[in-house]
């Protein structure tokens, strides 16, 4: 056993026990504690056997006792309830200027509020979201480190040299911001994963039903996407999924169960959109697709009872896939991606504005551009689309983008209503349309909602022949008084 080690985990799941492994080879010792302390022995004689430079505790205090000071202690444990619980628990055996790193999915109001709390006792809190599960955080995750400014010297040599790297070796771990930050991009992360998969079932879907590609034919496809604009992670092991047989010969894709689960990222970006007023469609309808597929039994009822013949006749298909290609789909696909990057784009600007945290987007770019699930080639247009204009407003106004959407659009609204056509639901492919027209609209048909809110709630309204910022009240039916409401909000 060695004196000190330099830095210690809590939590030996997957991600736990591969991120010590990554560290130890870095390089650095660890000292590693579980609260069931039968795993420390486990992990010490099979994954860590041999490994002299990682030490096993079994207290607390055994565990505090064995870091070099200023402690670097790294949670992986469940978000929420046993954060708080270990925090406690770690508490009596700190000092002041000791590090707290939350490496787990925490909710980011979590992570202001622990930081706040720890600030407070002189102990530095570090929320750093962790992405590219189990092979991310043994051979290389993207990290996204906030919180207390004093933790990036603490934590950056470690944290760098654990990472994954760019092609051109950039590290994919940079400090995000204050607070909540890490976490919050991590959720902005988590939330377009949703989309990404979304949109991805729906291609798949489309090639399915309507096209009757085979699967091994499906995977040949996505293997060629692979090396186009959507060169990425999970466009790779969709093909890989889709070749795939099971012990019968037959692909085992077809045998998986249609219900789809969540561990509630997805729902956190949609609720914080809510709150600050950006409109996320395409994360939300992904969300709201996985609650859909969770319906399992009812869906199975409701297909028998609301079934339309018509729909499956061959002459329908046959007709239906003369009005689509692949390479509509691919186009669809990739516009829709780029709607999906947009928003969130659109969100973290506007949390980087209400929360103080000067994000720099660009730069998330690149932290995602490599260990995590939604890493992509996509993502260096979206870092030169930021390095072009600094304040840009959206992705869709970069010459870049509008050019791409532009050559993909008529693919887009073909895809888009052939399924509309054939029945089959494609919430992300068709809310991203959505979203692209309505942010292109110059005049839209809000001006009637506002009419209808001034007529049955006296809200008031705007009108165009006059400057912004003056409000106006009719009485519509000649009855009632004068008086506006003054809860009008833009």
């Amino acid at each position: 056993m060695i004196d000190k080690c330099d830095t210690g985990v809590i939590g030996l799941a997957v991600m736990g026990q591969n991120l010590i492994l990554n560290i130890n080879d870095r390089g650095f010792s660890v000292a590693v504690y579980n609260r069931t302390t039968e795993k420390v022995d486990d992990f010490l004689n099979n994954a860590a056997a041999g490994r002299g430079s990682i030490t096993g505790t079994y207290s607390l205090e055994q565990f505090c006792g064995q870091l070099k000071r200023p402690r670097k202690i790294l949670l992986m444990v469940k978000a929420g309830e046993a954060v708080d619980d270990f925090i406690e628990l770690l508490l009596p055996f700190l000092e002041s200027g000791d590090c707290i790193i939350d490496g787990g999915n925490s909710f980011f109001k979590d992570t202001v509020r622990r930081y706040q709390y720890l600030n407070d006792k002189g102990i530095i809190f570090c929320g750093a979201g962790i992405s590219g599960g189990e092979e991310g955080a043994r051979h290389g995750p993207s990290i996204m480190p906030g919180g207390d400014k004093r933790a990036w010297p603490l934590v950056k040599d470690i944290f760098q040299s654990i990472c994954a790297k760019t092609p051109a070796g950039e590290p994919c771990c940079e400090w995000v911001g204050d607070d909540g930050a890490g976490h919050f991009v991590k959720m902005i992360h988590n939330g377009i994963e949703y989309g990404d998969m979304q949109l991805i079932s729906e291609a798949y879907s489309l090639l399915k039903n309507v096209l009757g590609m085979s699967y091994d034919e499906m995977a040949d496809l996505f293997d060629g996407w692979n090396k186009s604009e959507l060169d990425s992670y999970l466009v790779q092991i969709t093909g890989d999924i889709l070749r795939y047989k099971d012990e019968d010969g037959h692909p085992l894709a077809e045998k998986i169960l249609d219900s789809a689960g969540q561990k509630g990222t997805g729902k956190w970006m949609s609720a914080s959109a809510l709150e600050l007023g950006v409109p996320i469609t395409l994360v939300t309808e992904a969300v709201y697709a996985r609650m859909v597929s969770a319906m399992v039994d009812e869906r199975e009822k409701a297909s028998a009872a609301l079934k339309d013949e018509w729909l499956s006749s061959p002459e329908f298909l046959s007709t239906l896939s003369m009005m689509l290609t692949p390479d509509d789909i691919r186009k669809a696909l990739l516009a829709s991606k780029i709607i999906s990057y947009a928003q969130g784009f659109m969100l973290m600007s506007c949390a980087s504005k209400e929360y103080s945290w000067s994000l720099d987007l660009g730069n998330i770019a690149m932290l995602w551009r490599g260990g995590c699930i939604i890493r992509s080639v996509f993502l260096d247009d979206i870092k030169n689309a930021y390095r072009r204009g600094p304040s840009l407003q959206n992705l869709l106004l970069d010459d870049y983008f509008r050019g791409v959407i532009t050559a993909c659009q008529s693919s887009w609204r073909t895809v888009v209503s052939t399924a509309a056509t054939a029945g089959i639901a494609v919430p992300a492919l068709s809310s991203a349309l959505s979203f692209y027209d309505s942010y292109r609209c110059g005049r839209s048909a809000a001006n009637l909602i506002q009419a209808q809110r001034d007529y049955f709630g006296a809200h008031a309204y705007e009108r165009v022949d006059h400057p912004r910022g003056n409000f106006f009240h009719t009485g519509w039916t000649g009855t009632g008084c004068a008086a506006a409401s003054n809860s009008y909000t833009v």
